[in-house]
């Protein structure tokens, strides 16, 4: 895999490992002296274009850089990264047709302190792309946001809670489900995915004891003792880590759980069928346990007002 498939399947952030596991290290080396990924911290890297671009349209529309594109400069994990800056003007402000098609332009009321610099800030970038996204995406904006440490729970709550109209129902609805646990958006989007499957309580990075040793798999169920895992074999380069998974899954199946698999593409391009299977796997392990946990738990609905979590 090319390092630049690799960094968008990774939200279009990674660390060294999971870009050393895809590539290899000649490869990373190479994109790092030309340019191709940016090293932000010790670590961590970032495609440089998605950022630089917005940050230079920004300043040339005197325009603020927000929703994807902000989240971007964060260097949050994102679903899918936006293919033109996505910038924020004021109300009433022209914007040239060439202008609008080269970039995604919001028309939106900024107030001081909702600007960091070029940026929307890490709070107003959360609150918009969860009243401008589809919810998958969102939420794996909003994870990535708490998973950062730049915003915290209760902060988004009380955010969500303060919009107008009908983008508050849809920030409450972000912000309840949102979660610093899960590793990327991969985990998010399956997350997302498994909240409308009826009875199903999916949560991320679950602590389990198997075959004599401590594992975290990304999403659990521990009363349907079901496990389902965002499948990245196309990063497993080495023979330790496929041994390495092998082990994980028979072990988990030799002790009574069931697991599934979901692959990178299945999530983010047939969401459909990954519901069903989701739906399938959890009402064969209802059925397995006697039939009354899935009736009992009835649907996850989504909240939309501010309260416990």
């Amino acid at each position: 895999m090319d390092i630049i498939t690799a960094m968008h399947r990774l939200g279009g952030v990674a660390d060294h490992g999971q870009l050393k596991a895809a590539t290899g290290r000649a490869a990373l080396d190479h994109a790092l002296r030309t340019g191709q990924v940016r090293r932000v911290a010790r670590g961590r890297y970032v495609l440089p274009d998605v950022v630089d671009d917005a940050r230079v349209q920004a300043h040339r529309l005197t325009a603020v850089a927000g929703l994807r594109s902000a989240a971007a400069s964060y260097g949050w994990s994102l679903k899918t990264l936006p293919d033109r800056p996505e910038l924020v003007v004021p109300r009433g402000r022209k914007v040239r047709v060439d202008d609008q098609q080269s970039t995604r332009i919001r028309w939106q009321r900024l107030l001081p302190r909702e600007v960091d610099g070029w940026r929307t800030t890490p709070l107003r970038t959360v609150m918009d792309c969860a009243t401008t996204l589809p919810f998958d995406e969102a939420l794996a904006v909003a994870d990535s946001a708490l998973r950062s440490g730049r915003v915290t729970h209760p902060e988004l709550m009380r955010a969500a809670d303060r919009l107008p109209g009908r983008g508050r129902d849809a920030a409450l609805e972000v912000a309840w489900f949102a979660s610093d646990r899960p590793a990327n958006a991969f985990e998010s989007v399956i997350r997302a995915i498994s909240i409308d499957v009826p009875g199903l309580r999916l949560r991320p990075q679950v602590r389990l004891r198997v075959g004599g040793r401590r594992i975290r798999p990304d999403l659990v169920d521990r009363e349907l003792r079901l496990v389902v895992e965002g499948d990245s074999h196309e990063f497993h380069t080495s023979a330790r880590a496929i041994d390495a998974d092998c082990w994980r899954y028979d072990e988990l199946v030799l002790d009574g759980w069931l697991v599934i698999r979901v692959s990178w593409v299945q999530a983010m391009f047939d969401q459909e069928w990954v519901a069903s299977v989701l739906s399938r796997a959890a009402t064969l392990q209802d059925v397995t346990l006697g039939g009354e946990l899935l009736g009992r738990r009835g649907p996850l609905r989504r909240r939309t007002t501010v309260g416990g979590r």
